[in-house]
């Protein structure tokens, strides 16, 4: 049957085929001049950093062993990103995760031109970085932050950047989703991509076609050998701009507080605290002390909006709160006994959790304890009463990436209280035990969680 079926199908006389009408050929417009109007904006940054302590602790080693060789210093370590000119006096937004730690730091201009450059101001949280170009020029192309929350899924973007040093590379595709959370912070909000990211790219702009930024482009789902995937992440511009002025004023980030523990409303918790919708975030503990303390929150009261903007998760409360001055008042809709409220706020400043102040570069960085990688200092009081965390203990303030810290759990703002189910009251008493520890013990730490007023028990084997 198939051979008939076939032959039938070529059976027809070439006269039908010749009385086909011929193809229209329809003009394609062209990303080129939008690719024109603003690759000149776009710059490719080099940056040179310290070995990291374990690094260097390598290399002290290497350089130990070898015979008539003395300690040396280790080499610096080259690496690039991107970012893009938002002023004509040179300034430039780019990732902190480019910059940070830069011993030196030049950024390169489209047209050839290249200037040494220094960071103004950075913003771990969310992953942004000020930089401003040094010595004189002439005013220099740069583009408009455009708006993210305007964008949907499935509008074109394109974006240019640096991947694999490879200097002014376009790549062209839709939005593929909005609002993604991906664990890289606590105030995810990344536009999603499949427009081509990859390393290298990090800090460069993803532009509308209209040639404004609705979002830098920061991080990817990693494939083999360091290449993407097809799925990229962008910060918003909504939140570039939030934290843009604070950054050129004043070179650091302060947030608004609540002084609250949250979590996500479930199924069951929806219909036992008599909620309209699956929705809002669930206030779980309230700081002693704290703005909603004062504005008089309670436990197992359900927000549901702040200021009319509806919040759909506590990451989005978390997330809202941080965008506003830490003098504003801010209005909640709350869910409280199965009734409506509105609690009016005035929010404080957010302490620092993760005490990102008094991180030093990582050329110096505290390194308390090579074998595990952390580094901690005593917990400040004030802190302690602003986040709820115990005034005796060790303050973790440094997790090595890869180390057996980080692999275990282990995060900055965590207060170490416990070792091995002996109390720790201090970083001196904390070291000391750590110290008296053998390869291959079992390290078994109680934490408290800063905010919440939670406890956890981690365990690690001591490298």
């Amino acid at each position: 049957m198939r051979t008939l079926l076939l032959a039938a199908l070529f059976t027809f006389p070439l006269p039908v085929f010749a009385q086909l009408p011929s193809p229209q050929v329809v003009a394609v417009p062209s990303l080129a001049p939008l690719i024109e109007s603003v690759k000149g904006s776009v710059v490719n940054i080099d940056v040179a950093k310290r070995a990291t302590a374990e690094q260097q602790e390598l290399m002290e080693r290497y350089f130990k062993n070898r015979r008539g060789a003395g300690k040396e210093e280790a080499p610096l370590s080259p690496g690039t990103g991107s970012g893009f000119l938002i002023d004509p006096r040179g300034l430039v937004l780019t990732n902190n995760h480019v910059v940070d730690g830069a011993v030196t730091l030049k950024v390169r201009l489209d047209d050839g031109r290249s200037f040494d450059a220094e960071v103004l101001g950075r913003d771990p949280l969310t992953d942004v970085a000020l930089v401003k170009l040094k010595g004189k020029f002439d005013p220099l192309p740069s583009v408009k932050l455009g708006d993210s929350s305007a964008m949907k899924v499935g509008d074109w973007v394109v974006a240019i950047g640096n991947p694999f040093g490879l200097a002014q590379s376009v790549s062209a595709g839709i939005i593929s989703a909005l609002d993604r959370q991906i664990g890289a912070s606590r105030y995810d909000q990344f536009l999603q991509t499949d427009a081509a990211i990859n390393p290298g790219n990090s800090g460069g702009p993803l532009f509308n076609l209209r040639g404004e930024v609705i979002g830098m482009n920061t991080a990817i789902i990693g494939g083999q050998n360091g290449a993407g995937t097809g799925i990229g992440f962008a910060v918003p511009s909504t939140l570039l701009k939030a934290v843009l002025p604070q950054l050129e004023k004043t070179g650091t980030v302060t947030r608004g507080w609540l002084g609250v523990g949250i979590q996500d409303v479930s199924p069951a918790l929806s219909k036992a605290l008599l909620l309209p919708a699956q929705n809002g975030a669930l206030i779980t503990a309230v700081n002693e002390g704290s703005p909603a303390q004062k504005a008089g929150l309670k436990e197992e009261d359900v927000v549901l909006a702040i200021d009319g903007e509806k919040v759909n998760s506590s990451t989005t409360l978390t997330r809202i709160i941080a965008l506003k001055r830490p003098d504003a008042t801010v209005a909640l809709s709350v869910v409280r006994s199965g009734k409506a409220a509105e609690v009016k706020v005035k929010l404080g400043v957010r302490p620092d959790l993760e005490n990102l102040g008094e991180l030093k570069k990582p050329e110096s960085a505290p390194s308390d304890s090579h074998r595990i990688g952390l580094a901690f200092q005593d917990i400040d009081p004030r802190m302690a009463e602003a986040t709820g965390l115990p005034r005796q203990g060790a303050l973790v303030i440094e997790v090595s990436p890869g180390s057996a810290a980080d692999e275990a759990g282990l995060h900055r703002g965590m207060a170490v209280i416990e070792l091995n189910r002996k109390p720790v009251k201090s970083r001196d008493e904390l070291m000391t035990a750590l110290k008296g520890l053998s390869p291959g013990a079992v390290a078994l730490f109680r934490v408290a969680l800063p905010g919440s007023g939670g406890k956890s028990l981690i365990a690690l084997e001591v490298p």
